[in-house]
């Protein structure tokens, strides 16, 4: 069966829902937090105001605006778990909607100096208490 609208961004269904957790919106785009945190605090900010497949797509005002989001994510990210490092990600090939992965990468943890998993073998899920408590964090940073 085919699905009504193939972009899971557009139609903000459940192809989502069981990945990430909606934060909230920014200026040109949505902000949610990964459930999978091998990267504590990993988050995906999307473009809202329509469907784009490339950055360059974007007006000169809303690319500005989009990465504002994305820079304001990442630093908000970067105070609430002090990374050694942020990491994007803006790949698209199955997905093809403007949006960036912010990856916070520590030292300890897993890929440090390499490119970060996108979906890990091993998976770190959390409880709602704990998504909860990472959300506030990120929120107290924007």
């Amino acid at each position: 069966m085919e699905t009504p609208n193939p972009c899971m961004y557009c139609a903000n269904d459940t192809r989502v829902t069981d990945l990430m957790i909606r934060i909230g919106e920014l200026s040109v785009s949505v902000l949610y937090l990964f459930k999978e945190q091998t990267y504590k605090g990993r988050c995906v900010v999307v473009f809202n105001k329509g469907h784009k497949r490339e950055l360059f797509e974007l007006t000169e005002e809303d690319r500005n605006a989009f990465i504002g989001d994305v820079s304001k994510v990442a630093s908000a990210v970067s105070k609430a778990f002090s990374p050694q490092k942020i990491n994007y990600g803006a790949y698209g090939d199955k997905m093809p909607h403007v949006h960036f992965h912010i990856v916070p990468k520590y030292e300890s943890a897993p890929k440090w100096g390499s490119t970060f998993d996108m979906m890990p073998e091993t998976k770190i899920l959390l409880s709602q208490t704990d998504y909860d408590d990472i959300i506030r964090e990120i929120k107290k940073y924007l």
